[in-house]
């Protein structure tokens, strides 16, 4: 049996993120920067890296700069060129590469993780998705927990997902595990 292709991702942005407090306090915990990009900005790579071309971003109030983060700029890009920055504007101009497609889903209110990806349901249809979680930065090799899970989950009839289970996120079915990555609650 083939597996449909995993070409859609849903990000569930819209909690608070008080485990970041202050810091976020008036901006996004998603848009907190690590060196020179956002948290957002990495899982969304790593999902176009695995071959995702539509990521769904289930927001709440207050998240409106992650759209604006995806969305063009053409007068910061106008401005950038008036200074001879060109390399700084087409990298502005490409956030995301051409052919992927991002759709903003609204959570009306914050009643979990599980509710945030319901919301995303008509968005993703009948069609097998990944779910990333933007607050979580994983530096690995390769090409990334999303890529590895997608190929697995092609070269099988089952599916692989990352559960959280007493405070402690693993993810299940051999060979894909990690141990220790403390999620606090609210």
């Amino acid at each position: 049996m083939t597996m449909a292709p995993i070409r859609k991702a849903v990000f569930p942005v819209a909690g608070f993120g008080t485990r970041f407090l202050p810091a976020i306090k008036a901006m996004p915990k998603e848009l907190l920067p690590i060196v020179d990009k956002p948290l957002i900005q990495y899982a969304a790579e790593e999902a176009i890296a695995a071959g995702i071309d539509t990521l769904i971003f289930v927001t709440g109030r207050n998240k409106r700069a992650i759209e604006d983060h995806f969305d063009n700029n053409q007068e910061l890009e106008a401005a950038l060129r008036a200074k001879g920055k060109d390399q700084q504007a087409e990298m502005v101009k490409n956030i995301l590469p051409i052919g992927v497609e991002c759709i903003f889903v609204r959570q009306p209110e914050r009643l979990g993780l599980g509710h945030a990806v319901l919301c995303a349901e008509r968005a993703v249809g009948n069609e097998p998705f990944a779910v990333l979680l933007a607050d979580d930065f994983l530096s690995t090799q390769g090409d990334g927990v999303t890529a590895d899970l997608v190929k697995a989950y092609q070269k099988s009839d089952k599916t692989y997902s990352q559960t959280s289970v007493r405070r402690n996120w693993y993810c299940s079915n051999n060979p894909f595990y990690i141990f220790n990555l403390t999620a606090l609650p609210v």
